[in-house]
């Protein structure tokens, strides 16, 4: 489902989204850490450090140290690869299900939408 924006509309909109999650008190995510935690829950693992830095187009040092950052607030996970001992798996956490839940839900209130949230939480 599109959603059709003028631009002064969309930043307005994605202004509403990050006061509604600001409210929350919920991590403050920069840019490169929130997309690197939603290529992780909302594309098909495997993930790794080397892939995500392929597809997001950015180094493999500037992934490593947003997954540091995640890590600390238990929203991914780091795990060695059992068959590839040199490729870290990054993995999802029940605490990243449920922020992401949550934001998904500040960016529903922020588009004004009324009514029961979405399908439960983001799957882990």
């Amino acid at each position: 489902m599109a959603i059709a924006f003028d631009p002064v509309s969309a930043l307005h909109f994605w202004r509403e989204t990050i006061v509604h999650s600001l409210r929350r008190e919920s991590p403050d995510l920069t840019t490169r850490q929130m997309a690197i935690l939603l290529t992780v829950y909302l594309t098909p693992p495997p993930h790794t450090v080397r892939g995500l830095a392929a597809s997001l187009k950015i180094s493999k040092p500037a992934v490593t140290r947003a997954l540091d950052r995640l890590g600390l607030l238990e929203l991914a996970r780091r795990k060695r690869d059992q068959d590839d001992r040199r490729s870290i798996l990054v993995q999802r956490t029940v605490k990243g299900s449920v922020f992401l839940r949550e934001f998904a839900d500040a960016i529903r209130e922020a588009a004004g939408e009324k009514g029961p949230a979405g399908q439960g939480p983001v799957n882990p």
